[in-house]
């Protein structure tokens, strides 16, 4: 891997919900440096945004994160470079009734939500320090996907199933030695 893109990814006219997803530049400068650091390739933040109102489902108010990488792929990138997708919409896939993120196994995209990264969804006051630690924890863990990881059985891996954000809390921002081994083979830059 060369290098990551990240791309804010919105609803260009809002849902019946009022729902529009707008991402903060800062939070991508802030996410993308932080890339950098554990993959060690460039990370660049592009400045135009993806219109992600096509997946919009009426009845859950959510949009299929599926749909979403599958529209993301045909967009142009270098070789060799992913592009990572970042969202304050509520995503899902048909099987589980919310995702953080979801990945293209393998593949060049990923996506993420800060929707439910979000103290306030839970009720509580904002924290911009645990929304930036999760979001960079469910970034790695995308881009993990994309190199054909697959969740790890380590619960302090950063590949760790997580399906909620207590779980998402206790695990930690880094792959475990068995993961960095599997990502470090296809970007020796992480071996660096």
């Amino acid at each position: 891997m060369k290098g990551i893109h990240l791309l804010a990814v919105e609803a260009a006219r809002a849902s019946p919900a009022g729902l529009s997803g707008g991402v903060p530049l800062l939070l991508l400068d802030e996410l993308a440096a932080a890339l950098a650091r554990v993959f060690r390739v460039s990370c660049h933040v592009r400045q135009e945004t993806f219109d992600a109102g096509f997946a919009f489902e009426p009845a859950r108010s959510q949009f299929h994160s599926t749909a979403i990488l599958e529209r993301m792929q045909s967009l142009p990138r270098p070789e060799d470079v992913r592009l990572l997708g970042i969202t304050g919409l509520d995503l899902y896939v048909p099987v589980l009734t919310f995702v953080f993120g979801e990945a293209q196994l393998e593949g060049v995209c990923a996506l993420v939500s800060l929707h439910r990264l979000r103290e306030e969804f839970y009720g509580l006051p904002a924290s911009n320090d645990l929304l930036h630690e999760r979001l960079a924890k469910e970034a790695v863990h995308e881009l993990g996907h994309t190199f054909g990881l697959r969740h790890c059985e380590d619960w302090e891996c950063v590949m760790a199933s997580t399906h909620a954000v207590e779980r998402l809390d206790v695990k930690s921002a880094t792959f475990c030695p068995a993961c960095r081994r599997r990502v470090a083979a296809q970007s020796p830059a992480l071996t660096r």
